[in-house]
């Protein structure tokens, strides 16, 4: 996957409580095109937190195909996210597309990928895009020396990975879930 630069995604379980954190930052070579973007959406009755990383049309495909996905059923999160793993692989149009997902209900948090991929983090913290192994060092650092809640993590990390990565901005958009 040529994974589109200027997207940062970072999710950080803590507490019973799950946090996802995207910049705002849409690059398209070597230009800023946008500051401000939505990398973070509530899905299925606001139950659902998800995310992307990648090609924007892709995501908006995915998200809508998840959303699908959760209705057909009822909310399960694990359920829906290997039923969409296994269309984006399989699919002719699907497996065409450009992204990863990061996916959580407040207990489950996964990693959705083209490649059918369904990964859960061993240590609750997922990163994800040009700055994600910069926010997801910072997110475990701050695990283990803070008391910190976990969207405060979240929005450090993501801030820590924008003063690296060139393609991160500091414009950062959070949600954060409780465990059902």
């Amino acid at each position: 996957m040529n994974e589109a630069r200027g997207t940062t995604i970072i999710a950080v379980s803590r507490g019973g409580r799950v946090a996802m954190a995207g910049d705002g930052q849409v690059t398209v070579g070597n230009t800023v095109l946008k500051h401000t973007a939505r990398k973070i959406r509530r899905l299925h009755h606001d139950r659902i937190v998800a995310g992307f990383a990648g090609a924007t049309a892709d995501a908006f495909t995915l998200f809508e195909k998840f959303e699908g996905k959760l209705v057909e059923f009822r909310g399960n999160l694990r359920r829906a996210a290997v039923e969409l793993a296994k269309d984006w692989r399989t699919d002719r149009v699907l497996r065409r597309l450009d992204a990863l997902m990061l996916v959580t209900d407040g207990s489950d948090l996964m990693l959705l990928s083209g490649s059918g991929d369904v990964v859960e983090p061993d240590d609750g913290v997922i990163g994800v895009g040009s700055g994600g192994p910069y926010a997801m060092a910072a997110a475990r650092a701050m695990l283990v020396h803070t008391d910190k809640p976990a969207i405060d993590i979240a929005r450090e990390a993501l801030r820590i990975a924008s003063e690296i990565c060139i393609y991160t901005n500091a414009n950062v958009l959070a949600e954060e879930v409780a465990a059902p």
